[in-house]
């Protein structure tokens, strides 16, 4: 549930916003010409995209090319809500205060097909991140040429992190989509505890026309499938290391263990623990 919603539009289009949500939380993101510099203040979050799943701990943010993600807030150990802020880049509006000379890491071509990229915490991203938060806090001093300001300064401090190769490599393709197949998102997240439903949007698929596909390129349900090939890698867990048997149901893919006993014993007609030690050599 969001408590807090606060933003800023520049030039009609949404540019700054901070947001305060009580997890868990989960929305679909759909950004077909827009990319988004995502900053986490307090909590955890996890960004997913169509074959990628990054986890951003507090004080860390992630870059997100124009695409379909998955933003989802889980329940944690930590007290209190989660609080992000999210700056969004449109590329008229970067051609508009850039004045149609964009800068070079925006202009060259993509050097590959990286979606997204974990940006770690640094001294001048938390001093940016402060600033944002006064600003929103007295929104009688802000105005169009200091949220354009705002906007060069946090490309600026991006193209300088640490993780300079990876943004470079989301900058350089910032509004130039990715294009998946159909089979590469499926595989990306064979193991992922994502739904059907959320697969559907990765493809940006309705959720029949993505079991029509599923399918005919699989020749099963995606719910049989997706179940089967998970069970099977839970499996050969089992059988071949010593890890517990929850690490492996999360590993597989599994989020709660009674239901991952329960679809194990009726493929396996053994409980998780029974099957170890029918595969143990007598």
């Amino acid at each position: 549930m969001i408590l807090e919603h606060k933003r800023y539009e520049l030039f009609g289009k949404l540019t700054f916003e901070k947001l305060v949500i009580e997890p868990p939380f989960r929305k679909l993101n759909t950004m077909p010409n827009e990319a988004c510099f995502f900053y986490v203040i307090d909590g955890v979050g996890e960004t997913i995209s169509e074959v990628d799943k990054i986890r951003i701990p507090t004080k860390e943010s992630v870059l997100l090319k124009c695409g379909n993600y998955i933003t989802r807030i889980p329940v944690t150990a930590a007290t209190g809500p989660f609080q992000t802020i999210a700056v969004h880049f449109h590329p008229e509006i970067l051609k508009r205060i850039y004045e149609n000379d964009l800068p070079l890491f925006l202009r060259k071509p993509a050097a590959g097909n990286l979606a997204m990229a974990n940006v770690k915490g640094t001294v001048l991203i938390s001093k940016y991140i402060e600033s944002l938060l006064f600003y929103f806090e007295n929104p009688d001093l802000v105005n169009d040429d200091l949220l354009i300001l705002k906007l060069k300064e946090v490309i600026l401090l991006l193209s300088q992190t640490e993780d300079q190769a990876n943004i470079q490599q989301v900058l350089a393709g910032l509004f130039s989509p990715t294009t998946y197949s159909f089979q590469e998102v499926i595989d990306a997240h064979l193991y992922s505890d994502i739904s059907i439903e959320e697969l559907a949007q990765l493809t940006s698929l309705s959720l029949s026309s993505f079991k029509r596909e599923f399918k005919r390129i699989y020749n099963d349900s995606p719910g049989n499938y997706l179940r089967n090939k998970k069970l099977d890698k839970a499996a050969g867990l089992l059988q071949f290391t010593d890890q517990r048997i929850t690490d492996i149901a999360y590993e597989a893919g599994f989020n709660e263990l009674p239901h991952f006993s329960k679809c194990f014993k009726d493929k396996f007609s053994l409980s998780p623990s029974e099957y170890r030690l029918n595969q143990k050599p007598k």
